[in-house]
């Protein structure tokens, strides 16, 4: 009996420990955990809107104050600027001293329109010192940074080190060289090298993202340029009568984009640093919506953008300074 007795204590004991470990084990679940809200901030180009340095200083601050995932810039100088060595290193220190990571996404007029000492176009000289000043590592500018991923990393495509990516909770983000200038197509005889180039270049850029978005399920892709292409238009500004004998710089990359984004499953979501138009009423940035593309003109010095995985509204735009040019 007592060795009976004892073999039912051991048994009771060993069911006891059983079951207290699987209360301490966590469950087992194939659901994604929940991501967080976070923001980011935007700065438009304050300097090509007709605004000044200080302007461009203030907006580095404050979209900056609310400890933003991080800021990206359009545009480091007016197309009015001397394309200067000493103006480029000038306006990299001002972007650097920003509190919160600090993503620099290039403009036409940081280079395209810029000219040598014979008058001739200089543009490509100056792109690539760009890259040489701003894009030197894998990693953002500002007191706390980020690592961001190049098209540069890539063999074939190392020239283009001012196209990077990055991710914050399950959304990717992303930079893409598209001056605003007609994407910088030249008009004149002969092979447009620079533009095919980086049409290429771009190309593949946009699969690469499109693909990882879709392979590892982010809930949205977001794009930043200085040009729009106009993939919210109901068409491409070259079937306006004023541009039907002008090539249309933005059509291949409208046509992808449309194309990858009718396939994905999440929110695509394109900024670009264009003022409105010519006669246009001056209004708090917001976002444009066709589809699951939507698309922001950021003519403000800055705004905040609010990202809300899981919710019905993944972007919203929080707030942010519309300051009409020379107030």
């Amino acid at each position: 009996m007592m060795r009976g007795a004892r073999v039912r204590l051991a048994l009771l004991a060993a069911a006891t420990a059983l079951a207290a470990g699987a209360h301490a084990m966590p469950p087992i679940t194939a659901a994604t955990p929940p991501q967080k809200p976070f923001v980011f901030g935007v700065i438009g180009h304050p300097l090509q809107h007709g605004r000044d340095e200080a302007a461009l200083q203030r907006a580095v601050a404050d979209a900056s104050q609310n400890y933003p995932a991080f800021v990206v810039a359009t545009g480091i100088k007016a197309a009015s600027e001397p394309c200067s060595d000493t103006l480029y290193a000038q306006r990299r220190a001002l972007l650097n001293e920003s509190s919160g990571p600090m993503v620099v996404s290039l403009a036409g007029s940081d280079w395209s329109a810029c000219l040598n000492s014979a008058g001739r176009s200089n543009a490509i000289e100056r792109l690539n010192r760009l890259r040489e000043l701003f894009y030197a590592d894998s990693e953002s500018l500002g007191i706390r940074r980020i690592q961001v991923t190049r098209l540069s990393s890539t063999a074939k495509f190392r020239s283009y080190a001012e196209n990077a990516h990055w991710e914050v909770n399950k959304v990717l983000f992303a930079t893409i060289n598209l001056p605003a200038n007609n994407n910088h197509y030249r008009p004149e005889a002969g092979r447009n090298s620079e533009y095919e180039d980086r049409l290429v270049a771009n190309r593949a850029w946009l699969h690469r993202l499109f693909s990882m978005a879709d392979r590892q399920k982010m809930a949205g892709l977001v794009l930043f340029s200085d040009g729009d292409p106009g993939v919210t238009e109901d068409a491409g500004f070259s079937l306006l009568p004023s541009f039907q004998s002008k090539h249309d710089g933005f059509a291949e990359v409208r046509k992808q984009i449309r194309a990858m984004a009718e396939k994905y499953k999440g929110k695509v979501l394109l900024i670009d640093a264009q003022a409105p138009r010519a006669g246009a009423p001056h209004v708090e940035p917001a976002i444009e919506w066709r589809g699951n593309v939507g698309h922001v003109n950021m003519a403000a010095d800055w705004a905040e953008v609010r990202v809300a995985p899981g919710a019905a509204a993944l972007f919203s735009i929080k707030g942010g300074s519309a300051a009409a040019p020379n107030d």
